[in-house]
């Protein structure tokens, strides 16, 4: 896991947005121990109230739960891991048409384009 971080978000929530993601690949499956606040401070090299933090939040979210005495693992809670995926996926769709938007693209162009990158795209996969 990179630690390099932007300041344009707190870093809490660029942790928990990672963590999101480990789990939709495949990284983090459902019922995984996180690592301690401890560990996970001096992997991504941030102090441990972040890392507390950031549990907190997606715990808030239900992505995590925290066991007394055991840590924190990921939910085995399937609707709530296709939701978080679901809810991911229309947040990087948002941003990448206003983006496109912002570029003077309607909506026509965007949705030809994706068409062409994906078709294009398959036939790479299948060679």
């Amino acid at each position: 896991m990179s630690d390099t971080f932007h300041s344009s978000t707190p870093i809490y929530s660029q942790l928990a947005e990672r963590i999101n993601k480990q789990i939709l690949r495949g990284e983090l499956q459902p019922g995984d121990k996180l690592p301690s606040v401890r560990e996970m401070g001096l992997q991504v090299n941030v102090n441990p109230n972040t890392v507390q933090r950031t549990y907190r939040e997606l715990e808030g979210m239900m992505i995590v739960e925290s066991r007394r005495g055991q840590g924190t693992f990921v939910t085995e809670n399937q609707s709530i891991l296709q939701d978080m995926r679901e809810r991911l996926k229309q947040e990087e769709i948002s941003q990448f048409v206003a983006s496109m938007h912002e570029m003077g693209y309607k909506n026509e162009e965007i949705e030809s384009g994706l068409q062409s990158y994906l078709i294009k795209n398959k036939e790479e996969d299948t060679e």
